[in-house]
């Protein structure tokens, strides 16, 4: 029989999403373990970690780095290796990839190509702070990393307080006096939170108590090493009430944080029913 000359292509490689621990290393599971063994390539965001991590269970796969300034290079040479019918693992430095870390163009690339994608869950920050902060967990909200910019910032931390869900973010330990002093003055010094540290080391932290109880806490101590900020949520079907003293009091509060008198209007519009020209004319009446 005569061969037509065509080539077939192996199917498609498989890539494995693997939860690494975010501290105690007991809390990788056997079945990332057992997956790491499997695939032929692992992208990491720090090299020098898996290689540690594969080493102490005896993996010697290729590894190669994916962070932030290449991830877009890596997700082209994943969907060579997935094309050829390679199994690649993508592997965060600590916790679940592409959560406030690099993966998700690596992923975006696989689903794009028709690769199977496979998450091997395990660890996560921000679950972990928050069923231990004590806030309700039956809704919530992750913003990652709150803008540097103060104005961008704040103008976030006021859209959000409006949310009936409880608010998560990660924060640089040099930034979270700054952060909750902001929080406390766009959302209310009594707005209950929790500070987590460290979560599953050995100097694991949560300090728990009011945004003003708290920012007054760190604004001369530091926190040291990884925080999850946990922060309630609006109370439910709360909604600014339409009097003008009200508005009033709430622009002054807004403004005193610095905000710009457009983002103040823009906020209190979304929280009340009245349209935002009007809105925008009341701020600027109390700016001056």
């Amino acid at each position: 029989m005569r061969s037509t000359g065509v080539v077939s292509s192996p199917p498609l490689g498989t890539l494995y999403v693997v939860a690494s621990s975010i501290g105690n290393p007991a809390d990788l599971s056997p079945r990332a373990v057992e997956t790491l063994r499997r695939v032929d390539v692992v992208l990491a965001e720090d090299t020098r970690e898996a290689r540690k991590l594969l080493s102490s269970h005896g993996i010697g796969h290729p590894t190669q780095s994916c962070f932030d300034a290449n991830e877009a290079e890596r997700a082209q040479e994943a969907t060579a290796l997935l094309r050829a019918g390679k199994n690649v693992a993508l592997l965060s430095e600590a916790g679940t990839p592409a959560v406030s870390d690099p993966g998700f163009r690596v992923v975006r690339a696989a689903v794009e190509l028709g690769a199977r994608v496979v998450p091997v869950p395990g660890p996560s920050a921000l679950l972990a702070a928050l069923v231990a902060s004590g806030l309700p967990t039956d809704s919530f909200f992750f913003a990652g990393f709150p803008p540097r910019k103060t104005g961008a910032r704040r103008l976030l931390f006021t859209r959000l307080g409006q949310l009936g869900a409880t608010l998560i973010f990660y924060e640089s330990p040099h930034r979270v006096g700054n952060t909750l002093a902001e929080l406390a003055a766009v959302l209310g010094d009594g707005r209950p939170a929790c500070v987590a540290r460290e979560l599953t080391k050995t100097h694991e932290e949560l300090v728990r108590g009011s945004l003003g109880e708290l920012a007054k806490r760190y604004a001369e101590t530091r926190p040291l090493g990884e925080v999850t900020l946990v922060v309630g949520g609006a109370i439910h079907g709360e909604e600014l009430a339409d009097d003008e003293d009200t508005l009033v009091a709430r622009a002054k509060s807004l403004l005193a944080t610095g905000m710009s008198a457009r983002d103040v209007a823009e906020a209190l519009a979304a929280e009340s029913r009245r349209p935002r020209r009007e809105i925008y004319q009341l701020v600027l009446a109390v700016k001056r």
